[in-house]
């Protein structure tokens, strides 16, 4: 017996694996919720911006083109880090950042689905409206 109280070698009954991808469901939920939690902000999106025009850059320079302290963009950059928008490389006393476009990628699949769903409602509604003027 293991330390869940299950046998070595049991079989994992549907409501273990439903646990599981629900478990898993909320991560990805949880993952989009601090994607666009970082995108919600102009600044964070200036500094996304920015990588992806230059492809890597120090804290220094993300921190040029805004009249904010030091501490403020350090914060921007954690919550980029948080949403795994970027990624931080250290080289000696200098932080590098380059964007993740792994993770836009989810949010942008999720934007497509979402959009085609809103789409096929609004082409419906105006086949309603369209068939209710007749």
């Amino acid at each position: 017996m293991n330390r869940s109280g299950r046998t070595a070698g049991a079989q994992v009954d549907i409501h273990t694996f439903d646990g599981i991808v629900s478990h898993m469901a909320i991560q990805s939920q949880a993952a989009l919720d601090l994607t666009f939690h970082a995108l919600g902000d102009g600044t964070r999106r200036q500094m996304l911006a920015m990588l992806s025009e230059a492809g890597s850059l120090s804290a220094k320079d993300l921190h040029a083109p805004f009249p904010v302290a030091q501490p403020t963009i350090s914060k921007h950059i954690k919550v980029l880090e948080r949403a795994n928008l970027v990624i931080r490389k250290v080289e000696g006393r200098v932080h590098r950042f380059n964007i993740n476009a792994e993770q836009m990628k989810h949010a942008e699949q999720w934007i497509n689905k979402h959009r085609a769903l809103w789409e096929g409602a609004f082409d419906q509604l105006d086949e309603f409206l369209a068939n209710t003027d007749e």
